[in-house]
């Protein structure tokens, strides 16, 4: 296709003295002119080649510099909210509902304490809090008002009516 291009080999220039970012990077390619010339049209064929190869010339690696400096490569974290400190009273929403579910107040703290978990997962820590406060509420209101029902319960088997 290249017509009067003729390949001048380079000489050797021993092995490849690369670090791996240098040689997993593709050379790249210069803007070539709208008029090739044949040395142009070579430098094209040459830029394609491997770096590898004998044709190229051995470049020093800029990265070797950096490999002697950097002791302490540097690691990135992302840091989301902490939402393990929010505590969903999930296990005591369930014995509520369970046992001690007074005027369907254990069914609702038991749905505010799934609320919590799902807003966990989703890093909504203050929507979480919110959540939780209002679970711990219902908790609190069911196992009160049912625990006062059964000692009403006790004292009224243990000292009937009757007996007043």
């Amino acid at each position: 296709p290249f017509e009067g291009v003729a390949w001048t080999p380079r000489p050797p220039q021993g092995p490849a003295q690369d670090c791996f970012a240098c040689i997993a990077k593709p050379p790249a390619l210069r803007q070539a002119s709208p008029v090739l010339s044949p040395s142009s049209a070579v430098y094209l064929m040459e830029s394609k080649s491997c770096k590898g190869d004998s044709l190229r010339p051995a470049v020093p690696c800029k990265h070797s510099v950096e490999k002697k400096t950097m002791t302490n490569p540097t690691t990135v974290i992302e840091i989301y909210p902490d939402t393990t400190e929010v505590n969903d009273y999930y296990l005591w929403s369930i014995f509520n509902f369970v046992y001690l579910n007074f005027c369907c107040l254990g069914f609702i703290a038991l749905a505010y304490s799934l609320k919590v978990r799902d807003k966990k997962l989703l890093n909504d820590l203050n929507g979480a809090v919110e959540d939780a406060k209002t679970a711990r509420l219902f908790n609190i209101t069911s196992s009160a008002l049912a625990t006062f029902c059964i000692i009403l319960i006790f004292i009224f088997l243990r000292y009937p009516l009757t007996d007043y």
